[in-house]
């Protein structure tokens, strides 16, 4: 960017050890936490660059991204950003097997968010975490959380057992809107534990097929939302698409426009097409960026579906394709540039 924009990033991962969480577990939970850790499935798949950016590490030591004055002065103040939105990384607890101990582990990671991270700085923000594996106790979590100032979000795994429009997640859904709290859906342990499948066809064999294929599981999470009835049961929920990419959107709404005018009578919930549902109640956000040869392609895909109204800036940090905020997007005019770097957060999060 040439110019100067404010900036609220989206996806801000703030890592910790397994230690971290102990203080803040309930018995029996604490003592195997504290013998051997939380044991999350991760993805198995191997990545040659890793996972995490070697200059974020702190310069006391520990993850990348596990000191909140380094994450400060490294990115937030780097960018000149207004708000952080920190996501964490325990909402992959959903591809675990027991219940009880998934949602345990989130209402301490939430407990442990407030008290050592929200309160470091006003620019930062949290999305709480809850565990799909029991929705009911999802639901208990963000009643008992959402109300928080500084909770702005709550964030589940897109690696989950079922299309998430089922019925059996909607309890999820209505304390979210209950609490007046947008829901963000984010990748990273698709194919492990009691997750599906990473892609359509199966298994993969390499990280970069993972990698690229995680755009299927966001294909399939919104058709089956929008088809489910989640948009018309929750008319005042909103749902962000983080780091699922954007290119795929157009085509999968055309193709979903198309097919509901000949089956609509499958779905009577709907009086709107689906892809109405999508622009009123849905984001996506920047990263990972498609970056195509010719950078109008990717205007001209935005143009398609008026996309500036439902893109947020992410920076993904400190995962390995960070991307800053002056170095994506530069072909975007100012007005739509603001919306996306700001605006659209701004009023999507009350900020």
């Amino acid at each position: 960017m040439s110019e100067r924009f404010k900036v609220i990033d989206v996806d801000v991962h703030n890592e910790q050890n397994d230690s971290a969480f102990v203080p803040y577990l309930p018995e029996p939970w604490k003592s195997r936490v504290a013998a051997g850790g939380i044991g999350m499935a991760g993805s198995g798949y191997y990545s040659p660059v890793g996972v995490l950016r070697r200059d974020s590490v702190p310069p006391g030591g520990g993850k990348a991204g596990s000191d909140p004055d380094f994450m400060l002065k490294q990115l937030v103040e780097e960018y000149d950003m207004e708000y952080a939105i920190l996501t964490g990384v325990i909402y992959n607890i959903s591809a675990t097997h027991d219940p009880d101990f998934a949602a345990a582990v989130c209402s301490a990671y939430n407990d442990y968010l407030i008290a050592e991270w929200l309160g470091k700085s006003r620019k930062f923000k949290g999305a709480m975490a809850v565990a799909t594996q029991d929705p009911l106790l999802a639901a208990r979590e963000i009643d008992r959380i959402g109300g928080h100032p500084d909770i702005v979000e709550v964030i589940i795994s897109s690696a989950a057992r079922m299309p998430l429009g089922h019925r059996y997640y909607h309890p999820i859904y209505e304390a979210a809107e209950r609490n007046g709290l947008p829901l963000a859906i984010h990748p990273g342990a698709e194919g492990a534990g009691s997750s599906t499948p990473p892609t359509a066809a199966g298994y993969p064999s390499r990280y970069i097929e993972w990698h690229t294929c995680l755009s299927q599981m966001f294909m399939t999470h919104l058709v089956s939302m929008v088809c489910e009835g989640v948009f018309a049961k929750f008319p005042r929920l909103k749902v962000v698409l983080v780091e699922g990419g954007i290119a795929w959107l157009p085509g999968l709404m055309w193709r979903l426009d198309k097919n509901y005018k000949a089956l609509r009578s499958t779905v009577p919930w709907l009086n709107r097409l689906p892809s109405q549902y999508i622009r009123d109640h849905c984001y996506v956000s920047t990263q990972p960026i498609e970056e195509p040869d010719n950078p109008q392609h990717l205007v001209d895909l935005f143009d398609m579906i008026d996309a500036e109204n439902m893109i947020l800036y992410s920076s993904d940090y400190p995962h390995w394709d960070f991307d800053p905020p002056t170095e994506i997007l530069k072909k975007l005019k100012p007005e739509a540039k603001r919306k996306i770097f700001c605006e659209n957060a701004r009023a999507l999060y009350n900020l």
